[in-house]
C-alpha cells in the first residue's frame, strides 16, 4: 500500500468518523438519525465504489499501454 492510498484512506475514515459523531450529537430523533445515517452510509458506498472502478479502469488503461510499448 502506498503512502498517497494510505492518507485516502485516512482521510475517508477520519471523515465517516466526524459525520457519524455529528450525526450522533445532532438533536434528531433516533428512527431519523438511523435513516439518515443509512442514507449517508449508501452514498459513501456508492461514491467509493465509483472511485474504485474508475482506479480499475485506469490502472488497466496503463497496464495496456506498458504491454504494447513493450
Amino acid at each position: 500500500m502506498t503512502t498517497t492510498t494510505k492518507v485516502i484512506l485516512g482521510l475517508v475514515g477520519a471523515a465517516a468518523v466526524g459525520a457519524a459523531v455529528g450525526m450522533l450529537l445532532a438533536p434528531e430523533k433516533g428512527s431519523d438519525l438511523r435513516k439518515n445515517i443509512k442514507d449517508q452510509a449508501g452514498k459513501w458506498s456508492d461514491k467509493l465504489n465509483d472511485m474504485w472502478q474508475n482506479g480499475k479502469k485506469t490502472a488497466e488503461k496503463a497496464s495496456s499501454r506498458m504491454q504494447t510499448e513493450i
